[in-house]
C-alpha cells in the first residue's frame, strides 16, 4: 500500500501523544484526522469509523487520571469505561471493518521481584503482568491479553514518557517539580525518538505486543542529573525513599526495566534506530538546551 493510499484516524485528538503524532504525520504527507469521540460508544464509533474511512487507527486515548493515576482509585467506573470498554469496543470495530490498530498502551504493568531485579533481565512482552498496585495498572494488565486476540491489533507499551519541551504530562517535568523523588532505574519512552517508529509500524501493518522504550533503564538521580548538567545548572533535588512515597500517595507507582530487544530487532529491519536511554536522554535535554529551554 502506498503512503498516498494511508488514511490515519486518531484517538484522543486533544491529547499530548496525539498532538505530536499529528505533527509528524502531517510533515510526512500523510493523510491524518482526529477524533474526539467517546471509544465506550459503539454507535458514535461506528459512525465516525464510517464516515473518516481510515486505513489506520492510533488510540492515544484513555484515562491516565488528572494530575497523576491516583485519580483513577476514586473513579473506578470511569477508568473502566475508558480503558477496558472503550479500548476494546474500538479494537473489535477496527476488526470488523479490517482497520489496522495501534494501541499506545502501558509498560507499568509490572515490578522488580526476585527473577527481575534491579540491574538484571527486563520484562519480555511474553511476562505475564506482576504488578496491581494501582487500579490504572490493574485495569491495563487485564486488556491487554486481551488485545492480543485481534489480529490487527499493534500494542506499544510506553513508560514514563518524556517529551522535548517540558510538557506538563512529561515525566521529566513531574519529577522536576516533586519536592522529593524516589531513585529507582526505570525504562523510559523518549517520543522523539519513538513516535517516528510507531508510525512506521503502523504502516507496515505490524501487529502484536512491543515494549515501546529506548533500550537500558535509567533511575532517576541519573536522568535529573542529565537535566542539571544540560538544561538547568542551578537545579537541585532532594531523594526519599519508596516507603516515604507511599505515605504520600494513594496507588502503588510500578517499578520496573522492560527489555526492548524485540523492538530493536524489528526496527533494524526497517534501517531505524532507537538510542540507548541514557544517550537518548543526553540528545533529549541537548535538543532543549538548543530550543532554549529552561
Amino acid at each position: 500500500m502506498s503512503s498516498k493510499s494511508l488514511r490515519f484516524l486518531i484517538w484522543g485528538g486533544n491529547g499530548w501523544i496525539a498532538g505530536h503524532l499529528r505533527g509528524l504525520l502531517e510533515k510526512q504527507g500523510k493523510e491524518v484526522r482526529t477524533t474526539t469521540v467517546r471509544m465506550e460508544d459503539p454507535a458514535e464509533v461506528g459512525r465516525e469509523l464510517q464516515h473518516v474511512q481510515p486505513t489506520h487507527v492510533l488510540n492515544c486515548a484513555g484515562c491516565t487520571g488528572r494530575p497523576n493515576v491516583d485519580w483513577c482509585e476514586d473513579n473506578k467506573p470511569e477508568t473502566v469505561r475508558s480503558n477496558v470498554i472503550g479500548t476494546l469496543n474500538l479494537a473489535d470495530q477496527c476488526f470488523q471493518r479490517g482497520i489496522h490498530y495501534t494501541v499506545f498502551a502501558t509498560g507499568c504493568i509490572y515490578q522488580y521481584d526476585d527473577a527481575h531485579p534491579i540491574g538484571g533481565p527486563g520484562y519480555t512482552e511474553q511476562d505475564v503482568p506482576n504488578f496491581t498496585g494501582s487500579f490504572y495498572s490493574m485495569t491495563k494488565g487485564h486488556v491487554e491479553p486481551i488485545l492480543k486476540s485481534y489480529e490487527n491489533c499493534l500494542v506499544l507499551r510506553l513508560r514514563m514518557p518524556v517529551s522535548d519541551d517540558l510538557h506538563p504530562r512529561s515525566f521529566i517535568t513531574k519529577i522536576i517539580s516533586y519536592e522529593h523523588v524516589v531513585d529507582v532505574p526505570n525504562s523510559n519512552t523518549i517520543l522523539h525518538d519513538l513516535l517516528p517508529a510507531s508510525i512506521l509500524l503502523a504502516q507496515h501493518n505490524e501487529t502484536g505486543v512491543y515494549n515501546f522504550t529506548n533500550p537500558g533503564a535509567i533511575s532517576h538521580n541519573e536522568a535529573l542529573g542529565l537535566f542539571k548538567e544540560i538544561v538547568r545548572p542551578e537545579f537541585c533535588w532532594r531523594n526519599f525513599s519508596l516507603e516515604e512515597q507511599a505515605k504520600v500517595i494513594k496507588a502503588g507507582r510500578s517499578n520496573c526495566a522492560l527489555d526492548a530487544a524485540k523492538l530493536v530487532g524489528k526496527l533494524r529491519e526497517y534501517g531505524y534506530s532507537v538510542p540507548e536511554v541514557h544517550e537518548a536522554y543526553r540528545r533529549c535535554f541537548e535538543r532543549m538546551r538548543a530550543a532554549g529551554i529552561q
